[in-house]
């Protein structure tokens, strides 16, 4: 998240009074994240205390923008921890703020864990099955924005900045990615996440125990082979974040989880290797861009893609199976 509109007090004030969500008693700009503007609202409504995320959308536009927050309520209606959206009297999800898409949503209780255990990737990786099962009947269908279409488009748009083992590294992968798309458009699919890093759940803590409170920020969500979703989870959720190196108990307990929970067919079992490259490439790609090529913001964190390109030689020069990866590989 990042601020690239700043709204006033009295703006936000107005918007929450209009969804009927309380009086305004704090508002705070966001830091984390880089493509929309966003800020924590907090109100006070019937006595108690209420958490929002106010979200300005500042390259999606009103066409796309029902995709995402109908998702959020479709998910949310089948069980699945996700902030609910809410829509003004007109019963719109899609709000406007200063002339630009906006929309409320629940803010989730917890943090985000930066350093998960066993226990957070067994969570996250059940959670996340169910929200691929529960996504099946949803009746929107809008394309993965940030798919292979968009890193033939922007790879050129980075490659200047590059060094020649870098433009090597690019340009190889790919080509290898254009190479397996027809097979990969077979694997089963629906709408997925696109972008389900650590800071993008939620835990809170129950018992002494973490729990898992929910998954936000859908706004990469398109529909997709889930098989991409996974990958794009195990790449950081299971990967030491300094050193990029596979942690396997991690990568074991999250595919176990998910495959316990909708299993994965034989071809999607075969192509996790490739889609594991594919993860990582499209991160790199956009960290590449938002590096070189930033936008102006009042608050913006920005991220080194030097992670997602060692990430990315890892996967390509140290391919893991699917029995690797969840620890049924049988040795002599």
């Amino acid at each position: 998240m990042a601020v690239y509109t700043e709204v006033s007090e009295d703006e936000a004030r107005t918007l929450l009074r209009e969804l009927h969500l309380g009086e305004l008693t704090n508002l705070k700009p966001c830091s984390d994240g880089i493509e929309n503007t966003n800020y924590f609202a907090s109100t006070q409504r019937d006595g108690q205390p209420h958490h929002y995320v106010l979200t300005l959308f500042e390259r999606l536009t009103l066409a796309q923008l029902p995709f995402y927050l109908q998702l959020m309520q479709h998910l949310a209606l089948h069980g699945i921890a996700v902030p609910r959206p809410y829509a003004d009297d007109s019963g719109s999800l899609v709000l406007q703020v200063q002339g630009k898409p906006a929309a409320v949503v629940d803010r989730l209780p917890g943090r985000s864990e930066l350093h998960p255990t066993a226990t957070h990737c067994t969570q996250v990786g059940a959670m996340l099955a169910r929200m691929h099962l529960a996504g099946r009947d949803f009746a929107l269908k809008q394309p993965h924005l940030r798919g292979l279409s968009w890193w033939n488009d922007t790879a050129p748009v980075v490659l200047p900045y590059l060094s020649a083992s870098q433009h090597d590294l690019l340009q190889t992968e790919l080509a290898h990615q254009n190479q397996i798309a027809a097979t990969c458009a077979a694997l089963p699919r629906g709408p997925i996440h696109a972008d389900l890093f650590r800071d993008n759940v939620m835990f809170d803590t129950v018992d002494g125990k973490p729990v898992l409170s929910g998954f936000f920020d859908f706004y990469f969500a398109g529909v997709e082979a889930w098989l991409f979703d996974l990958a794009v989870c195990v790449n950081d959720w299971c990967i030491d974040p300094d050193q990029a190196t596979h942690q396997s108990d991690l990568a074991r307990h999250f595919i176990t989880a998910y495959n316990a929970v909708r299993p994965l067919s034989d071809d999607e079992r075969a192509l996790l290797p490739d889609l594991l490259r594919a993860a990582a490439l499209r991160f790199w790609i956009s960290r590449l861009w938002d590096f070189y090529l930033p936008r102006p913001a009042s608050v913006l964190k920005a991220r080194d893609p030097l992670h997602c390109e060692h990430l990315l030689r890892l996967r390509a020069t140290h391919p893991m199976t699917f029995d690797q990866l969840a620890g049924n590989t049988v040795t002599a």
